[in-house]
């Protein structure tokens, strides 16, 4: 096996994936090649070491979110705990209502769940957003939300942060909404956990999901809260994955205790840095959106205003002349991208910048960046140069 050939690549694409944190990986090592054990044999002593250390860790998690440890499930990451969630509830045996509501710009994780709920004769609403010009563009029309909700609605499902533009959900006032009508509220939370205070009590939402490597955490393991909120309402799920019994039967398989140890490090490392953290990719996105406007021209954000309510180290900007694709194939020093790290197999345009009201074209137009912790002011100065550079030579 030939060795992997490093290349420098400036990372601006943190919605997609973040670094691994080091400590988070230090702590993992150990539950890799020294304390081995299978977490469900616990017979023995290594098994119970491993079973101790994924009951610790969840406890963290538990506190961190505000949630009761017995409401954490361990998940393969968002997507499987979005399709957990939304099955889960809808496809429950004891579950008489039918309807489904979410929004236009949900991750596909969720929307093509909702999609697969219709054709089995689930009624879905999939209501808008404000559009791009609008104070609150992004965001989730709360007077849609409230016309569709009925009786007859079992789950609302928004997210929390968007992972293309950023904005930021009222997700406490879509929770009151849907309370209102009897229904649970699930929020895929998976670039707000870690990015943001979520406090799931306070917000009194009963469903979130998310990924540790949102997080500077590791890949593969993710986690859905069920059962929280002010009211802790009754929460069924119609388990995915059955054989084992593991996780109180919602979700069987052996649980790696490396990944669970390593998620709750980097969820409480991320939690406890959110205000420097914040402070700093706010700097960075700033100076990256004032020097690329100074470079092209002229240049559009696509969502909220930069000091609105949205993620700290989002850019969605709108090119005038050049494809985002073109772009990026021209500037192969400097990772962004042009939507959703999980629709890259899809050659649509990206159906979030078109459900602020946006054209195809323009959505073709568009790029994203994300700015991370690990992000420093030299590199960012470094790609301004080559993206202004690689622009100007396609233009």
């Amino acid at each position: 096996m030939k060795p992997l050939q490093l290349t420098t690549v400036i990372y601006l694409d943190n919605h997609a994936t973040t670094p691994c944190d080091r400590r988070v990986a230090d702590e993992m090592m150990v539950w890799l090649v020294e304390r081995f054990g299978n977490p469900h044999s616990t017979s023995h002593e290594m098994g119970r070491q491993a079973a101790d250390a994924v009951a610790a860790s969840l406890s963290v998690i538990a506190e961190t979110l505000r949630v009761p440890d017995d409401t954490v499930v361990v998940t393969s990451g968002a997507t499987e705990s979005n399709n957990l969630a939304i099955d889960g509830i809808c496809r429950h045996p004891r579950q008489k209502r039918r309807h489904l509501i979410t929004s236009t710009i949900e991750h596909p994780a969720v929307l093509d769940v909702a999609r697969r709920l219709r054709k089995d004769g689930f009624r879905v609403t999939e209501i808008g957003v404000h559009p791009q010009g609008h104070a609150l563009a992004g965001q989730v029309d709360l007077v849609q939300l409230e016309t569709a909700l009925d009786d007859d609605t079992a789950l609302v499902s928004i997210h929390w942060a968007n992972n293309e533009i950023g904005t930021l959900q009222p997700i406490a006032a879509i929770a009151k909404l849907a309370h209102r009508f009897g229904a649970l509220l699930h929020s895929d939370a998976t670039q707000a956990v870690g990015r943001l205070p979520v406090d799931l009590h306070a917000t009194d939402v009963d469903l979130i999901s998310a990924s540790a490597h949102k997080f500077y955490g590791p890949k593969g393991v993710g986690l859905l809260t069920f059962g929280g909120g002010v009211q802790r309402r009754r929460v069924r799920l119609k388990p995915m994955l059955v054989g084992g019994g593991q996780q109180r039967n919602l979700r069987s398989g052996t649980m790696s205790p490396a990944n669970v140890v390593g998620m709750a490090t980097a969820l409480r490392l991320a939690t406890s840095e959110i205000e420097a953290t914040t402070e700093v990719t706010r700097k960075l996105r700033d100076q990256l959106f004032e020097s690329l406007c100074d470079a092209i021209d002229p240049l559009e954000l696509n969502g909220s205003e930069l000091n609105s309510d949205r993620l700290a180290g989002n850019l969605n900007i709108l090119l005038p002349d050049v494809e985002g694709e073109a772009w990026m194939a021209a500037c192969r020093d400097v990772a962004f991208s042009s939507g959703s790290a999980c629709s890259s197999v899809d050659a649509n345009a990206s159906h979030v910048i078109m459900g602020l009201g946006r054209s195809e074209s323009e959505a073709r137009r568009s790029v994203r960046f994300g700015i991370g912790k690990f992000n420093t002011a030299a590199e960012l100065e470094q790609a301004i140069g080559l993206l202004s550079e690689a622009y100007e030579r396609i233009r």
